[in-house]
């Protein structure tokens, strides 16, 4: 089980109902089964007043992240369509910290960085400077998807300095190859995450 203190942040990936109901358009098997378990993690979270922070993937009509427009994912989450919006059984602390990705078309995976799919070039959100204004040293990774945003959340974390743990039971993969969430956690564990 995660430990929360006050310099805790538990950064809650992607709950968004493209990913997680079953109808979404690149909907990850069992992500909506993970919720009851996220909000637990919130509400230790915030017993203990650490940080809560949200996450979206929120991408324009036409972006070389998707298929249709040269990239490998279906159209998802779309800013200001059902699909971005968050999964109506996640529990949303009013006034918490939100942090859109993807909003001018990049490949948004990490919640730290966004990167231009064409040139390669990386660029921070803003969500370091939250955290590091915050006191923050320690950040809780869970939600979807295991192999994608969680993972380089997790890897840009470490790579940041924080410690970071990441709770199996918080988490769920779309495993385009057969393995790709176990894999994805084990290079975690690799960068010296624990997972729990």
């Amino acid at each position: 089980m995660a430990e929360y203190t006050p310099s805790t942040a538990l950064i809650v990936v992607d709950m968004q109902n493209d990913f997680a109901d079953p109808n979404g358009s690149l909907a990850v098997e069992g992500g909506a089964g993970i919720i009851p378990f996220v909000n637990s993690e919130i509400e230790r979270a915030r017993s203990v007043g650490a940080l809560v922070v949200y996450s979206q993937d929120w991408h324009p009509p036409s972006t070389p992240h998707f298929q249709k427009d040269g990239g490998i994912w279906p159209v998802h989450c779309v800013g200001g369509t059902w699909g971005a919006d968050f999964h109506p059984d996640l529990q949303l602390i009013e006034g918490a910290e939100t942090l859109h990705k993807g909003t001018g078309g990049e490949d948004g995976y990490s919640v730290f960085t966004v990167r231009d799919p064409r040139s390669g070039q990386r660029s921070a959100t803003a969500l370091e400077r939250i955290l590091r204004d915050r006191g923050m040293e320690r950040i809780v990774v869970v939600g979807l998807a295991t192999d994608y945003c969680v993972k380089d959340t997790a890897l840009d974390a470490r790579r940041l300095g924080f410690d970071v743990a990441v709770p199996a039971d918080g988490v769920r993969a779309v495993n385009l190859e057969p393995g790709d969430g176990d894999r994805a956690l084990e290079t975690v564990r690799d960068a010296g995450a624990t997972v729990v």
